[in-house]
């Protein structure tokens, strides 16, 4: 199933990389309009035939063979990213700028909650605001749905036993009081101490016989410390760093305001999911189900990762068209001739 996701993802990267990045723009309310269809049907009632739980989860479809809240990322990135230019000077203003954005963003949030999977829903809300931030939008504004928001965000993690449950279980991780909810974490922190500085080698690792849960997903990266250590771990963050780097760098020299909040927002959605997860693993962080990009298991969250290297790629290499016609032309360089 992996490689049919490797299969379809380069096929997909190939495709985008040739894509001129601006007509993302044309489409963005098509591909908002998707998510939103996407992630209803894993919450409506009658929808349990193509959407049933999934370890206590309404999260896929199609019996795990989709995951919409993933493919929602990539439509946040380009639908907040398109109407922040829309919008323009109107963004200095709350009612005009960030609420009806907050409000779309909102209920792909409510729908995520309701599967239940709180980290997606915060997720959203931190891909919203980095683009929003980068366009100039105001600190108070953020400071007010902040407020508006934290009640709501306290009860849902109330209700949602198992939230709770991680976050005091983080906190008082030695606690035998907690010792069910931290299973997953003390595995993972004996998988990634049994590594060493070089690893067990590959395929050697015991974790993944069944006492790390999700091993193959939630956990791969406790067994890139088991079955390479340190220095794998180490090899994996400098790998997604150079990535970010050159995310940003591309996002820097985009040839417009578009393209360039596009590539900010998708070099961010790629680095906090990477390190978020590398945080868990190593116990910095608390247990959240966040995958590996173009390393675990799961085809929705390859195909995505390859369709932002797509686009990346595509505002990356038409800027530097931009550059080579211009020093290839020389009316761009000298003045024109009456």
């Amino acid at each position: 199933k992996q490689l049919s996701g490797v299969g379809v993802g380069a096929i997909v990267f190939a495709v985008v990389a040739k894509i001129d990045a601006e007509l993302w723009r044309k489409y963005a309310w098509h591909l908002m309009g998707c998510a939103i269809v996407g992630m209803l049907l894993t919450v409506l009632p009658f929808t349990r035939s193509i959407a049933p739980p999934i370890l206590g989860a309404r999260r896929f479809l199609f019996g795990g063979s989709i995951q919409p809240s993933e493919f929602a990322k990539l439509a946040v990135v380009i639908w907040t990213s398109m109407l922040v230019v829309k919008k323009g000077d109107q963004m200095r203003r709350f009612s005009k700028g960030m609420l009806p954005i907050a409000v779309v963003i909102g209920a792909l949030g409510i729908m995520a909650a309701l599967e239940p999977d709180l980290s997606v829903v915060l997720f959203f809300g931190l891909q919203m605001g980095v683009i929003v931030f980068a366009a100039g939008g105001r600190i108070g504004h953020f400071v007010l749905l902040g407020v508006l928001g934290t009640p709501l965000l306290w009860k849902e993690a109330q209700r949602l036993q198992y939230v709770m449950e991680r976050l005091l279980g983080f906190a008082d991780a030695a606690s035998v009081a907690h010792a069910t909810v931290n299973y997953q974490l003390k595995q993972s922190l004996i998988a990634v101490g049994s590594g060493g500085f070089f690893g067990v080698g590959f395929g050697e690792g015991r974790q993944q016989n069944f006492f790390l849960p999700l091993s193959y997903d939630d956990c791969i990266g406790s067994n890139i410390g088991e079955e390479w250590g340190f220095v794998g771990l180490a090899g994996v963050t400098v790998l997604y760093a150079t990535w970010g780097w050159l995310g940003f760098r591309i996002a820097k020299k985009a040839s417009t305001q578009f393209q360039q909040l596009v590539a900010l927002g998708l070099t961010v959605m790629m680095l906090v999911t990477a390190y978020l997860h590398l945080g868990v693993v190593t116990g910095l962080l608390p247990t959240t189900g966040l995958t590996l990009p173009f390393i675990s298991y799961g085809r929705s969250n390859l195909i995505l990762s390859m369709v932002a290297t797509g686009i990346l790629v595509n505002i990356g290499s038409t800027r530097e068209r931009l550059l080579g016609l211009g020093a290839t032309n020389p009316l761009a360089r000298s003045p024109r001739r009456g």
